[in-house]
């Protein structure tokens, strides 16, 4: 039933209820659909491992492997590429082989079933963790990462030593027990961390880059870093073999110690470190000196270094000894005079060598004076100066005398123009007529045959025609 309200009266009143009206339902198509599922099965399964028996193995041209992995009740289908398949050699991978499988989960599109792609393969038994282990060995190795080349020596006598583990475990008392029986007196460093459990490593991890970077942080910096724990499961070190721990110590600055577990305990952390240790103990008997050991090396090194000094001086002693029998040490008042005559006789050759050179160069020297005397230049400098002068006067006459004769030339050649002057015949009342031309005009009858005339007076210029023919004289 459905309410209604009469707006009018204001009373609800019941009416037939109606069913609503159905949506328009969402039609996927086969590939939408089929994208949907993968998308399902990707994010939510992923990677996955997988056990079961080889069935209907197909091996390509191509490399790749087409096979069904089944049990007693299902199966899926599994592919793996041809880059793969290298990791196969030497396993048996054939038909109802009983195996465990690493992949991710998806689906086949053209045709729509779901199956398997393999990134991992190995025989039943061998342990998921494990095969995880050799796999990350094996890539990190290939990276360089384990290489020996790379690794630095320990310090001879360590200093300051810096220990990454569980500060309540039984690898720190084991390893200071053994340091300071050994060697007292070494710094001991302990950085609390987890050792165990989900997020160990990236704490174990930190710890050894905080260390490497402590004289940036205004820590004393250690002389070497000593990675540990106890024994345990595969699954107790696990923390151990992680990749982010791998890469911190191989990164290290400081030289790194892993000593993790037993004796037959290997992790990647031991590959990575600079040197490993089979056990915490067995770390803090490399890192330090046996005390008593010590005291026997000093005393074997003192003890020849004391006949070493002896020897020596037994050798100055007789040498000294030789040397006091010789002549040098048995006549020494002899050797003295004898040296003081010949410094004697040395410096009187010498002072009377130098008063003969003196006296020679004297010589010389007044010869080439009287010399300088005699050809003084004092004399016939005068004598050119006074000829310099006179000719001097005479130049000066001759330039006068010459000059007047060019003044006179002029004059007269001024005078000659003057003369000639057209403008000069014009001021005395002469004229100069042209045509129209330009032409001068000598005679009448040129006059005649001009349309213009112009005449040129002294203080100006006037145009005429002319009107009559001229009269015949």
């Amino acid at each position: 039933m459905q309410l209604d309200f009469n707006l009018q009266s204001g009373a609800p009143k019941k009416k037939d209820a109606v069913p609503p009206k159905p949506a328009e339902p969402v039609v996927l198509g086969v590939s939408a659909l089929t994208k949907k599922i993968r998308a399902l099965l990707e994010d939510g399964v992923g990677e996955v491992w997988v056990e079961g028996e080889i069935s209907n193995l197909r091996r390509q041209s191509s490399g790749h492997l087409y096979f069904t992995l089944k049990d007693a009740s299902s199966q899926i289908a599994c592919v793996m590429f041809a880059g793969q398949t290298a990791q196969l050699r030497g396993m048996n991978f054939n038909d109802g082989a009983q195996i465990q499988v690493f992949g991710e989960l998806t689906v086949y599109e053209p045709r729509g079933n779901y199956q398997l792609i393999i990134r991992r393969v190995q025989e039943r038994g061998v342990g998921a963790l494990q095969a995880k282990f050799e796999e990350l060995k094996r890539r990190l190795a290939a990276e360089g990462l384990f290489d020996s080349a790379r690794k630095r020596p320990l310090p001879k006598f360590p200093r300051r030593i810096a220990v990454v583990t569980s500060p309540t475990g039984a690898a720190i008392r084991d390893f200071l027990q053994v340091l300071h029986r050994r060697q007292r007196g070494i710094e001991v460093l302990v950085f609390p961390v987890r050792v165990q459990g989900r997020g160990a490593a990236a704490e174990i991890a930190e710890a050894v880059q905080i260390l490497g970077n402590a004289t940036a942080l205004g820590i004393e910096p250690p002389d070497v870093i000593v990675v540990t724990r106890g024994g345990g499961s595969l699954e107790d070190l696990w923390e151990f073999n992680e990749e982010i721990l791998a890469r911190a110590i191989a990164g290290s600055p400081i030289p790194v110690v892993s000593a993790v577990g037993h004796e037959i305990d290997f992790t990647i952390s031991d590959f990575a470190a600079d040197f490993r240790a089979p056990t915490p103990s067995a770390a803090a008997e490399i890192l330090s000196s046996d005390s008593a050991e010590l005291l026997e090396q000093l005393a074997h090194l003192s003890a020849r270094l004391r006949r070493h000094v002896h020897a020596r001086l037994d050798f100055l002693k007789n040498q000294l000894e030789s040397f006091e029998r010789t002549a040098l040490f048995l006549e020494p008042p002899r050797r003295l005079r004898e040296h003081r005559q010949t410094l004697d006789r040395l410096a009187d050759d010498l002072i009377a060598g130098a008063d003969s050179s003196l006296q020679s160069h004297r010589f010389t020297l007044e010869r080439q004076s009287r010399i300088l005397a005699a050809h003084n230049p004092a004399g016939k400098i005068e004598t050119h100066l006074r000829q310099l002068r006179a000719e001097q006067d005479l130049m000066h006459r001759a330039a006068q005398t010459s000059l007047r004769d060019h003044r006179q030339i002029l004059a007269h050649h001024a005078a000659v123009l003057e003369a000639l002057n057209p403008n000069a015949a014009l001021a005395r009342g002469y004229t100069i007529t042209r045509d129209a031309t330009g032409r001068i005009l000598r005679s009448s009858e040129e006059a005649s045959r001009s349309q213009i005339l112009e005449t040129k007076f002294h203080d100006g210029t006037i145009r005429s025609r002319p009107e009559a023919a001229p009269s015949q004289a």
